[in-house]
C-alpha cells in the first residue's frame, strides 16, 4: 500500500502518525480507566447476588465502554464530536463544559498528551515496523492499568492477560526476546512476587501486594524475558519507595495507608524492556565487572 511505504520510507512521518494515533487512543484510554473499574464492579454484584441466591436486580441501563455516550458529570450535557477532539477541544473550551461551564479536569488532556508522546518515542525509537506497533499495543495498556491502579488499586485481568499472551505470541516470533525466555520470563515474575507475597503474610500476618501485581510482572516478563525481571523489580522497589513517601508527606497519610504498586511496576518494566542491556551493562561497568 503506498501509504505504508510513505510510512515506512519516511521516520517523520511515521512519528507524526503515531503521535496524532497516540493522542486518539488517548481520548479512548480515558473512557477505559474511568468505565472499566465501575464495568467489573457491576459484574460482581451480579455474581455475588447469584452465588448468595438473591434475586436478580431490575435490569440497569446498558454500560460498556460504548454507552451510554459521554457527558458532563454536572449537568448531564452530551459530549458532541467536535468537544472531544483529544487536547484541543479542551484549549476551545477553556477547560470548561460548554453547557454549563463546569470546570473539566486536566487529567483527560494530560493523558491524551501522555499516550501521544509516548507513541511518538516509540516510533522513533523502533522504527516502523512490528516491533514499534506491539509495543504501542503494550505501552497504552500499561499506561491504562497504572491509573486504573493508580485510583482503585485495581489491576485488571481484562488488560493484564491478553497483553501477556500477547507478549508470548510476540516472542514466538522472537519480536523482543526468544520465546524460552518469554515462557520463563511470565512464571518468573508470577512466582517471585508471590514468594514475596506469602513471606511477608507469614511474617506479618498482613496482605502486602495484590494478586494483580504477581500478574503485571508475569506480563513483563512475558514480554522481556526472564532476563529484565531483576532490573524491573529493583527499579519499582526504588522508584516506589521514594515516591510512595512523597506521596504519603504530602496527603499527611499514615504509613499504614496502602499505595498501589502497579504504576512503579509499569513504569519500571517499561524503562527495562527498552534500556534494561544498557542499564545492566552501565552498573557492571560502574561495579568493576
Amino acid at each position: 500500500m503506498p501509504l505504508l511505504d510513505y510510512l515506512a520510507t519516511t521516520p517523520l512521518a511515521f512519528i507524526l502518525c503515531a503521535l496524532l494515533l497516540g493522542l486518539i487512543v488517548g481520548s479512548f484510554l480515558n473512557v477505559v480507566i474511568h468505565r472499566l473499574p465501575k464495568m467489573l464492579e457491576r459484574d460482581w454484584q451480579v455474581q455475588a447476588r447469584e452465588i448468595l441466591n438473591l434475586p436478580a436486580e431490575t435490569a440497569a441501563p446498558t454500560y460498556n465502554l460504548m454507552l451510554p455516550h459521554s457527558e458532563c458529570p454536572h449537568c448531564a450535557h452530551r459530549i458532541r464530536a467536535w468537544e472531544n477532539l483529544p487536547i484541543v477541544s479542551y484549549l476551545v473550551l477553556r477547560g470548561k463544559c460548554s453547557n454549563c461551564r463546569a470546570p473539566i479536569s486536566p487529567r483527560y488532556p494530560l493523558v491524551e498528551l501522555a499516550c501521544g508522546v509516548i507513541s511518538a518515542f516509540v516510533a522513533w525509537h523502533f522504527g516502523y515496523g512490528w516491533q514499534a506497533g506491539a509495543f504501542l499495543l503494550l505501552s497504552w495498556g500499561l499506561l491504562a492499568m497504572s491509573l486504573i491502579d493508580a485510583d482503585h488499586q485495581l489491576l485488571p485481568d481484562a488488560l493484564v492477560l491478553p497483553l501477556l499472551w500477547l507478549g508470548l505470541i510476540a516472542n514466538a516470533f522472537g519480536l523482543f526476546t526468544d520465546l524460552p525466555s518469554a515462557l520463563w520470563g511470565a512464571v518468573c515474575g508470577y512466582l517471585s512476587l508471590w514468594a514475596v507475597f506469602w513471606l511477608f503474610k507469614l511474617v506479618t500476618g498482613k496482605d502486602g501486594m495484590g494478586y494483580g501485581d504477581f500478574k503485571l510482572l508475569a506480563m513483563l516478563g512475558a514480554w522481556g524475558g526472564w532476563q529484565i525481571l531483576p532490573l524491573t523489580i529493583l527499579l519499582s522497589s526504588l522508584v516506589g519507595a521514594v515516591l510512595g513517601v512523597i506521596m504519603l508527606r504530602l496527603r499527611n497519610a499514615q504509613t499504614s495507608t496502602p499505595i498501589p504498586f502497579g504504576p512503579y511496576l509499569a513504569i519500571a518494566g517499561w524503562i527495562a524492556l527498552l534500556w534494561g542491556d544498557q542499564i545492566t551493562r552501565s552498573y557492571l561497568h560502574f561495579a568493576g565487572f
